[in-house]
């Protein structure tokens, strides 16, 4: 089955170029005064039960700064009097840890990467932080990552030492530098844009590799088991997020993740589910028949559903307002479901946000930034007003339609009684227009019933 829908996978782009890299350093630095210390602590390992770890994942911030996502970690960043160093404190050589948990890089191994310009054992962080503090007059840390480190700072900031007294030496200025990154992390690089085509081509397969199944005593964990192998097959790092898999009226619930009910003939899936590659998420929604074929009122909402979906896909233009693919996508669903009788109203009250019935069948956004985080950082309305789109934003379009009969707040059409469908692609803004990183997977009517196993 994966070598079937797999033999075309694209291959996969080089790593990252350490001039990449220090490029992005360097834009950071570049808005930094020279008394300015930067701190990227690394998260924790976190404990499932007992002496069992939850698969680790990095900072987003730090790997997006350094290409490094290692365990017991932390980035840095200060002003020598001429440049600004970069360092990094790593898990140094250990032959025994080695043994049992995989090989270490270690400190040399670092520095031979040419990311950072100084490397240090995790092991010496306290003694050479609390020397870079006193150097510093503004530090720049997101706190309750690492509360060893917060505790650092805060004594670097608080304690009244002779040398302070006579000096003047330490932090004065704490900041939380998120808000910084999040601007550089907002527009994608030439780069980052190829990990995250080759994040949604991986996925993409993987969506068709479980539309393939066949029906006969098909469950909802059979197509998480086929979509989530599909993510490891095709060299992904696995699920960027939890696998959302819902067939008849568990399509309909939007965030959905119990994925263990039969899949009935005659019913809609709707499976949102993305892999990430080297850190950069992808993020898909696809909903097609069990069996392999659309009812007659199930074409009908999918027809809806996928029109708002092109039509907010072509407002992704640079200069629009980021909400500029919603507003799309509300006047096309609510045009669709005034046409099917399904809304009593006409198109200006259908859309009004306090009373317009479109809300009923539609309750959320058609999209978010999408990049290192599946939710990816950056504000979506500064300074109150929409951000305009730019050239190298990255965003998720997925418009859906969802008619829960269980509702007791609605009164749902008996005709789409329990039909959810929602579509969603990875959306790239450009100059010449929008690009769909996911292209890669079907969603045209035909084409998802020429696919979909009998």
């Amino acid at each position: 089955m994966f070598d079937e829908v797999f033999q075309d996978l694209p291959a996969a782009p080089a790593p990252f170029s350490v001039d990449e890299v220090r490029a992005r350093q360097a834009r950071l630095t570049s808005s930094l005064s020279k008394d300015t210390l930067l701190l990227l602590p690394a998260p924790r390992e976190s404990t499932r039960s007992n002496d069992v770890h939850y698969r680790y994942r990095s900072s987003s911030d730090l790997m997006y700064l350094t290409d490094w996502d290692q365990p017991e970690s932390m980035g840095y960043a200060m002003h020598d009097g001429s440049s600004w160093v970069w360092g990094l404190f790593v898990q140094p050589k250990d032959t025994l840890k080695e043994i049992w948990e995989g090989r270490r890089l270690g400190v040399d191994g670092v520095l031979a990467l040419g990311m950072v310009d100084r490397a240090h054992s995790i092991h010496d962080r306290e003694d050479i932080v609390r020397d870079l503090l006193n150097d510093a007059s503004r530090v720049l840390l997101r706190q309750h990552v690492d509360h060893e480190l917060d505790e650092l700072v805060r004594v670097a900031m608080t304690e009244r030492s002779r040398p302070r007294q006579q000096f003047g030496t330490g932090p004065v200025v704490l900041e939380d530098p998120s808000a910084r990154i999040a601007e550089l992390r907002l527009r994608k690089s030439d780069e980052e844009i190829a990990m995250m085509r080759h994040a949604a081509d991986i996925s993409s397969r993987a969506h068709v590799a479980a539309m393939k199944l066949p029906s006969n005593g098909l469950n909802e964990r059979h197509l998480q088991a086929v979509i989530e192998g599909g993510f490891v097959y095709g060299g992904g790092d696995g699920w960027a997020y939890p696998s959302i898999v819902g067939s008849g009226v568990n399509a309909t619930v939007l965030h959905y993740n119990v994925n263990n009910d039969d899949c009935v003939k005659g019913d809609v899936v709707l499976i949102d589910a993305g892999t990430e590659y080297r850190g950069y998420a992808s993020d898909i929604t696809r909903s097609w028949p069990v069996g392999g074929t659309f009812s007659e009122a199930q074409r009908e909402i999918y027809t809806v559903v996928l029109d708002a979906q092109k039509a907010a896909i072509d407002a992704c233009q640079v200069g629009e307002p980021y909400n500029a693919p919603h507003e799309a996508a509300r006047r096309v669903l609510a045009e669709g479901l005034i046409a099917l009788g399904v809304i009593n109203q006409s198109l200006d009250e259908a859309l009004d946000a306090e009373t317009g019935h479109l809300r009923d069948w539609y309750m959320h956004n058609t999209g978010h930034w999408l990049g290192l985080d599946v939710h990816d950082v950056g504000i979506y309305r500064p300074n109150g007003e929409p951000r305009l789109l730019e050239s190298g934003m990255v965003l998720t379009v997925e418009p859906g339609l969802y008619f829960g009969a269980w509702r007791p707040d609605v009164s749902c059409p008996p005709r789409y009684a329990d039909i959810g469908i929602r579509i969603e692609d990875d959306v790239l803004v450009t100059e010449a227009g929008p690009v769909v990183l996911s292209d890669a997977c079907p969603k045209e009517l035909d084409a998802l019933e020429a696919i979909v196993g009998a």
